[in-house]
């Protein structure tokens, strides 16, 4: 704001030491202290005064709500193009070949998630040996428990 250096503030200081005098000097100082304090203080509360008549955080907090609607309007809309753009492409696209029809018997067995963890390089037995919850906990700690029914 002001482009007061350090030469400018010693020329100050000296012209101040002159006029002033070495007794004087110091309550000059504190004083000058004082004037600026009652100054920021006074500016401090004008500005708080008239951002409570205008209601300056209502009108912030509007702004904020009005932001954060339209970041959720852009989302939705991109979430609505991103489904409508996936349920025409699996509308068009022709089932595959090797998968089983919905409707056959077992399939249900056999086209569900493996409850395996599938760290690479970690000793756990192939997808289709794990069909129940207990022996996929094993698989998983690494604990070698027998099977219900075994």
């Amino acid at each position: 704001m002001f482009d007061i250096g350090f030469t400018e503030l010693l020329l100050v200081a000296i012209v101040a030491l002159l006029v002033l005098g070495p007794e004087r000097l110091p309550q000059a100082l504190r004083t000058l202290g004082l004037w600026i304090g009652r100054m920021r203080r006074s500016f401090n509360a004008v500005r708080d005064e008239i951002e409570r008549e205008i209601g300056m955080d209502d009108i912030r907090r509007q702004l904020h709500n009005e932001a954060v609607m339209e970041e959720l309007r852009r989302i939705e809309q991109g979430v609505k193009s991103t489904a409508t753009a996936t349920t025409g492409l699996s509308a068009t696209a022709p089932p595959p070949q090797d998968a089983p029809s919905a409707g056959a018997p077992g399939t249900a067995a056999t086209t569900a998630a493996p409850l395996v963890d599938a760290t690479p390089g970690a000793d756990a037995p192939a997808p289709s040996a794990v069909r129940d919850p207990a022996s996929a906990m094993a698989a998983v700690n690494g604990s070698h428990a027998p099977k219900p029914g075994h």
